[in-house]
């Protein structure tokens, strides 16, 4: 039971690092507090993951959380109805022995609302998280809100080791931005 605990403490760990940088799309703050960041890293902080049950399959290198699933650290909030965590384990490495596990993905499903606590949120049917490439792709009417400010469209792709963004379109759904111009401070 320990080494179960331990390997969800690193998976959840990496879970979504990353995740609430979606609100960098409109936020100067974001670029001063990433610089200081850069300049003072701070050691990784734990995530606590809540839901009603979760299920571990190692033969499928699977944590599947399930019902009101609740995934918070120090930097933002997420909330979905259920959540996979896929995992690969070091070449030669037999089930049970110890080692490093390293995440695939993570894969959020049904009324995803991301919420970071310096402000902005992301909301979609589904986040997908890619560990190696640090990306996370929203679809299922995705929206990035920072403020009054919005973007939509059918799939929203943050590359977040490049601090950009990707929003495409489709035939029957155009990408829309709306932005409120920053007035001058007196």
């Amino acid at each position: 039971m320990g080494k179960i605990r331990y390997q969800m403490i690193f998976f959840m760990t990496f879970l979504l690092s990353g995740l609430m940088l979606p609100g960098a799309i409109f936020s100067e703050d974001l670029k001063k507090q990433t610089k200081t960041a850069q300049e003072k890293p701070l050691p990784p902080q734990p995530i606590i993951i809540k839901s009603n049950s979760l299920q571990i399959d190692n033969k499928r290198q699977v944590v599947t959380f399930t019902g009101e699933v609740n995934a918070s650290q120090d930097i933002f909030v997420l909330d979905c109805d259920k959540m996979f965590v896929f995992y690969k384990n070091p070449p030669g490495q037999k089930e049970g022995e110890g080692g490093e596990t390293k995440i695939d993905r993570i894969v959020a499903t049904g009324n995803v609302r991301i919420k970071r606590t310096l402000g902005g949120m992301a909301t979609a049917e589904k986040a997908v998280y890619y560990q190696k490439e640090e990306k996370m792709v929203l679809t299922g009417n995705p929206v990035v809100r920072q403020g009054k400010d919005f973007v939509e469209g059918e799939r929203i792709t943050l590359f977040l080791r490049e601090s950009r963004s990707v929003v495409e379109g489709s035939k029957d759904k155009k990408v829309k931005a709306v932005i409120f111009p920053k007035g001058k401070k007196r």
